[in-house]
C-alpha cells in the first residue's frame, strides 16, 4: 500500500524566543505557514508531483517578507540582497542550484528551471542571472527584496561588527524593540533563516527544495549550504529528501543532507535516527547549529533542530495541517 502523499516546510531555526515574540506575531508566523503548507497539500491532492509541490511551497515561502528569501531576504554588508536556491528530484536524481542572484523574484522557480533544461546542476552571478532572463523569468528591482525590519537588523548587525543568522538578528531586534515599543520577533544572534520544502507525491517520489537570502550582513559573495546539493538539499527516492536551515559553513562541512540519506541507505537507520544523529550529534561537535525538515519513502516525517526553535510545519494528504515554532 502506497503512502499518502505528505509536505513538510521549514522557514528558518535559532534564537526564536517565545518571550520575545507578542501573541499577534506568532499568530502571523502561524497563518502564513499553514497557507503554505495548504498550497503545497493541495498540489499534491491534485496529483502533482514531490518537485511541483516544494517549487510551489518555497515560491510561496520566498513571497512571504515573514522569512529571509526572496521579499524579505537579509542584507549584505554592502547593503545589498543576494539570494540562493536548490531543488532536487528523488525519481532522477536530477538537479538544479543557483547563487548569488540580485533581481530574480523568485530564485526557486530559477533553480527549477536549471533542474528542467540545463545540462547543468548550478550557476552564480551574472550567469545565473543571465539564465533566468532567457527563460523568461520574472525579474524585479533590487528594492523588491527590502522590507523595514531587515533594514533595522542589518543596522543592528553593522553596529555589534559581525554576521548574524537571520533568526539570531531578529530576537536581538525584538529584544530591543521591547523597548522601544516595536514588535519583533527573534534573536538577530541566532537565526538562520533559510527556507525549505519536502515533499512525497502519490507515485512514490521525492522532492527537495531551498531557498535564503544568506546571513545578515554576510560579506558580498559568501554562498551557504542552501542552493549546494547533499549540503542543504538532498533527494533521494531509495531514501528520503531533506532541507536544512541553520549555520551553513558547517552543514556544508558536514554535507549534512546528503549524511541523512547516507546513513539510512548505509547504516540502516531509519529516518528519524539518521537525522537525530545529524542536526544533535555531528553538527554540535563542530559548533553547527540549526535543524532540518525530512521525509522518507513510507511517508514518515521528521523535524530535528538543535536550537530553540524553528518555523516548521507537515501537511498530509487529507489531514489538517500541522505548524509549530518553539520546542514541545
Amino acid at each position: 500500500m502506497s503512502a499518502i502523499p505528505v509536505i513538510a516546510l521549514h522557514g528558518g531555526a535559532g534564537t526564536i524566543l517565545r518571550s520575545a515574540m507578542s501573541t499577534d506575531a506568532e499568530a502571523r508566523y502561524h497563518a502564513a505557514l499553514g497557507d503554505i503548507l495548504r498550497a503545497g497539500q493541495r498540489v499534491l491532492a491534485d496529483g502533482g508531483s514531490a518537485l511541483d509541490a516544494v517549487t510551489e511551497a518555497v515560491r510561496l515561502l520566498e513571497d512571504c517578507p515573514l522569512f529571509n528569501a526572496g521579499h524579505g531576504a537579509v542584507f549584505t554588508a554592502a547593503g545589498t540582497h543576494e539570494l540562493d536556491a536548490s531543488i532536487m528530484d528523488g525519481a532522477t536524481l536530477d538537479a538544479g542550484a543557483i547563487s548569488c542572484v540580485t533581481r530574480v523574484r523568485n530564485p526557486v522557480r530559477a533553480a527549477r528551471r536549471v533542474l528542467d533544461v540545463s545540462e547543468h546542476v548550478m550557476f552564480t552571478g551574472a550567469g545565473a542571472e543571465a539564465f533566468a532572463q532567457a527563460q523568461g523569468l520574472q525579474f524585479v528591482d533590487p528594492s523588491y527584496f527590502h522590507t523595514d525590519a531587515r533594514y533595522q537588523q542589518w543596522l543592528n548587525a553593522r553596529g555589534q561588527s559581525g554576521t548574524l543568522l537571520d533568526h539570531d538578528a531578529a530576537t536581538r531586534a525584538a529584544q530591543e524593540s521591547h523597548q522601544t515599543g516595536e514588535d519583533d520577533p527573534i534573536d538577530p544572534k541566532k537565526k538562520f533563516g533559510t527556507v525549505g520544502a519536502v515533499a512525497l507525491d502519490a507515485r512514490g517520489h521525492l522532492a527537495a527544495a531551498t531557498s535564503t537570502g544568506g546571513m545578515t550582513n554576510k560579506q558580498a559573495g559568501r554562498v551557504g549550504d542552501a542552493p549546494l546539493i547533499g549540503a542543504g538539499c538532498y533527494a533521494n527516492d531509495a531514501t528520503c529528501a531533506v532541507s536544512t536551515t541553520g549555520t551553513g559553513e558547517m552543514f556544508i562541512r558536514m554535507l549534512a543532507a546528503y549524511d541523512v540519506s547516507a546513513q539510512m541507505e548505509y547504516r540502516g537507520l531509519t529516518l528519524q535516527a539518521a537525522a537525530e544523529d545529524v542536526v544533535m550529534r555531528k553538527l554540535p561537535r563542530i559548533d553547527g547549529r540549526g535543524g532540518l525538515i525530512a521525509v522518507d519513502a513510507r511517508g514518515n516525517v521528521t523535524l530535528p533542530f538543535n536550537t530553540e526553535g524553528m518555523y516548521r510545519g507537515f501537511a498530509r494528504v487529507g489531514e489538517q495541517a500541522v505548524t509549530a515554532i518553539y520546542r514541545s
